[in-house]
């Protein structure tokens, strides 16, 4: 999520990557605000996504449906990469994560990734914003000794923000790694909170 100033009623769609956590957790806590606010280490899938006025019964079972159509996969983080003033991990493959982010947005070109400022989706897992390349070059030289990191992507999480902090809201499994019988659905509904 990005480094604005949050507001009550906006929402976000993210991969949690607990596995991240004991290598990032001190640095985001220092100098990534979404963590100050409680996001945890995670690959943004949609932000901004719809305020939260509008999460209605056909908004989770439409994110229900997207989600479920798009296999479990594993994620391994070998190395940092840079964004202007943002440092982060790099996600391998990042191709499912583009592709919720791409579905996602299909389905709601009102909520467009990075709020319409980027062209292209750079699935990461920010570790620091607004450092200078002295500050990010410590950074990154301190967590190479802790990579890589393996994750199982299993859900995408709902995030919404009530004016103080981050809350989950609902989480949407991925669809299963077996085929589903013929006739049969391929998913499993949302868990809200």
């Amino acid at each position: 999520m990005s480094s604005q100033t949050f507001q009550a009623g906006q929402t976000g769609l993210i991969v949690r990557v607990p596995e991240a956590e004991p290598a990032v957790r001190a640095w985001r806590e220092r100098i990534d605000p979404s963590a100050h606010d409680g996001v945890p280490a995670h690959v943004t899938v949609l932000f901004p996504f719809l305020d939260e006025s509008r999460l209605d019964a056909d908004v989770i079972a439409a994110l229900t449906g997207i989600v479920a159509g798009h296999r479990a996969f594993d994620l391994r983080f070998r190395e940092c990469g840079r964004l202007p003033e943002v440092l982060y991990l790099v996600p391998e493959p990042a191709a499912p994560l583009r592709a919720l982010t791409e579905a996602v947005a299909a389905r709601w070109p009102e909520a467009p990734p990075y709020g319409g400022r980027f062209t292209e989706i750079i699935p990461h897992l920010t570790i620091a914003q607004g450092q200078d390349e002295a500050a990010a070059d410590e950074i990154e030289a301190g967590l190479l000794g802790r990579l890589p990191i393996a994750s199982r992507v299993s859900s995408v999480v709902l995030m919404a923000h009530d004016g103080t902090a981050w809350r989950e809201r609902a989480v949407f499994p991925l669809g299963r790694r077996e085929a589903a019988p013929p006739g049969r659905p391929d998913s499993v509904p949302a868990e809200t909170t």
